[in-house]
């Protein structure tokens, strides 16, 4: 366990999570749950991608920080996935032990499900060979060359419709930000009704407060 007052979400720490989740109970009262995406959730959101996001997308000069904020993006996607299922990032070598039900060493399979079945990126994505090649083309070579692939590009546009024209192969790097406060408002009004979410939730929260 990481020590109590590490914070995990904006000012919210180890301990803060510990004292709240006393108080959280699946299938309980919505109350709780509602704080718990508010002060932990949606501030760790903020703190950690929204608002580095918003500094970088004021830049103007138009130099090459679209593929920062685009790798915040695929970095934030795989998040709001594992969140979502309650899995947890393990590194495994060949010898390690095998991973558990809910953890996971590989992401594509999770991001693939993410674009291709949550609202709204599930409008944006019709299939998951579009998923796939968003997935290989901008999420991998992003974090691992700082470009795109496969013909994909990203643009700044006001007037797009979209944040993503996976026909076009293009990313609008500031449409973005609407599609994730959907997805987001999606999910908050989920979590305080659905079971399994919050268990995931948990798990989740757990995890992040592990050493």
């Amino acid at each position: 366990m990481m020590p109590q007052g590490t914070k995990i979400a904006g000012m919210k720490t180890v301990a803060d999570w510990q004292k709240l989740k006393a108080t959280l109970i699946v299938g309980g009262d919505a109350a709780p749950w509602k704080n718990a995406f508010e002060d932990f959730f949606h501030e760790r959101l903020r703190t950690r991608y929204f608002d580095p996001i918003e500094k970088l997308s004021q830049m103007t000069c138009k130099n090459g920080e679209g593929f920062s904020i685009v790798t915040i993006h695929c970095s934030l996607i795989e998040f709001l996935s594992s969140t979502f299922e309650g899995k947890n990032y393990r590194y495994r070598s060949k010898d390690d032990p095998l991973l558990g039900e809910f953890e996971y060493s590989k992401s594509k399979d999770m991001f693939v499900r993410f674009l291709s079945q949550y609202p709204p990126f599930r409008d944006m994505f019709q299939n998951k060979a579009a998923a796939q090649d968003f997935y290989v083309n901008v999420r991998c070579k992003l974090l691992h060359e700082a470009q795109t692939k496969g013909g994909w590009r990203i643009r700044v546009d006001p007037s797009a419709v979209q944040a993503i024209d996976t026909q076009a192969k293009i990313v609008y790097r500031n449409k973005m930000q609407e599609a994730f406060d959907l997805f987001t408002q999606w999910y908050g009004e989920k979590l305080p009704e659905n079971d399994e979410l919050q268990r995931a939730f948990i798990r989740k929260f757990d995890s992040l407060c592990e050493d």
